[in-house]
């Protein structure tokens, strides 16, 4: 699966899957240890892998484990 788009605001992130699906995350307790807020404006999608990378490429999220992550927080909330 890859990242097809996404749109943030600070650490909430709003991710369009390839399979249409979109899903909003808080994904700071993810990544909030690695990259400050500000670090943040350097998101961006790598075309070959489909992650979201952060300073050119430094930091970087594979697919699977964001949508695992969105669906999870989700799941939670929903119980």
């Amino acid at each position: 699966m890859k990242l097809k788009s996404f749109e943030n605001t600070g650490f909430q992130f709003s991710f369009t899957f390839i399979n249409g699906q979109t899903l909003q995350v808080n994904i700071q307790p993810l990544i909030g240890s690695y990259l400050s807020e500000q670090e943040l404006t350097s998101a961006r999608i790598d075309p070959d892998w489909g992650c979201l990378e952060f300073c050119d490429g430094a930091v970087d999220i594979e697919p699977m484990t964001l949508y695992c992550y969105a669906v999870g927080l989700q799941d939670t909330e929903a119980a």
